[in-house]
């Protein structure tokens, strides 16, 4: 069975014009002629076909294909071979290329120069990305939302590995006020939900008593930051919540 230039032309993906380029440099000369002179492509052309458009996709010059399919001592499954240890090779390199441009996406997504491992190594098992749409959608236009971009867009790997090492040092100490049964009225509790506010003011952007009363409600309201402050220690959502309300009112009074 023997095909057209056209339809050679459309099973491999290529123009008319190359596979003619290719008859005229000597590298795919077809088969056979009908009568009227117009080219035809046997199954054996189509394989040689198909070797090059291979060495073509790994970015072997026409001389060099020419020279490796015509080289008698070689056998075509040799070249099958060749071809796959280089597809290998190079799904490899794309993959690693790929990952590579995932990284740089993420770190100017989060505005950090920070690779996606040493951004996990930072923060464990919490992804940072996680609720970026929702505080973008939520807060974005506010001016806060802004200075902590801003602030952000500052901070080193070493910067990162400080403030995790704060809120943990903080948690630890608020942990152990709640296990202490201490009233959030108290003055360690109050002391440290003011230190929880200037965390924030220091690290990501002002936050007046008013602001850290709505956040306090929303530690409580919003089940995932519950569940944050409660794996500290449990009830320590809602004793933060009446701490940061008791030192708003002593430092507003």
């Amino acid at each position: 069975m023997s095909y057209s230039v056209g339809q050679v032309a459309g099973f491999a993906g290529v123009t008319v014009r190359t596979l003619h380029h290719y008859d005229d440099i000597g590298l795919l000369a077809p088969s056979e002629r009908n009568r009227a002179g117009h080219r035809r492509y046997s199954d054996a052309d189509l394989d040689r076909l198909q070797q090059i458009l291979f060495y073509r996709e790994l970015g072997f010059p026409l001389e060099e294909v020419a020279a490796l399919l015509d080289d008698p001592d070689t056998d075509p499954r040799a070249h099958l071979r060749r071809q796959h240890e280089l597809l290998t090779a190079r799904i490899e390199k794309l993959r690693k290329m790929a990952a590579a441009v995932e990284q740089a996406m993420e770190a100017r997504t989060m505005g950090i120069n920070l690779t996606p491992e040493e951004r996990f190594e930072v923060f464990g098992d919490k992804d940072p990305e996680q609720y970026r749409e929702e505080a973008e959608a939520r807060w974005g236009d506010t001016e806060a939302y802004a200075e902590s971009q801003r602030r952000a867009a500052t901070y080193t790997k070493e910067d990162w590995k400080r403030i995790q090492a704060e809120v943990d040092d903080w948690g630890r100490r608020y942990a152990a006020v709640v296990a202490a049964g201490e009233e959030p009225s108290g003055e360690a509790a109050m002391d440290l939900a003011e230190e929880h506010r200037e965390h924030i003011s220091r690290t990501y952007f002002e936050v007046p008593y008013e602001m850290h009363l709505c956040f306090g409600d929303m530690y409580v309201s919003d089940e995932r930051f519950k569940q944050f402050y409660d794996a500290m220690h449990p009830g320590l959502a809602e004793h933060l919540r009446d701490a940061i309300r008791a030192n708003a009112a002593r430092r507003t009074a």
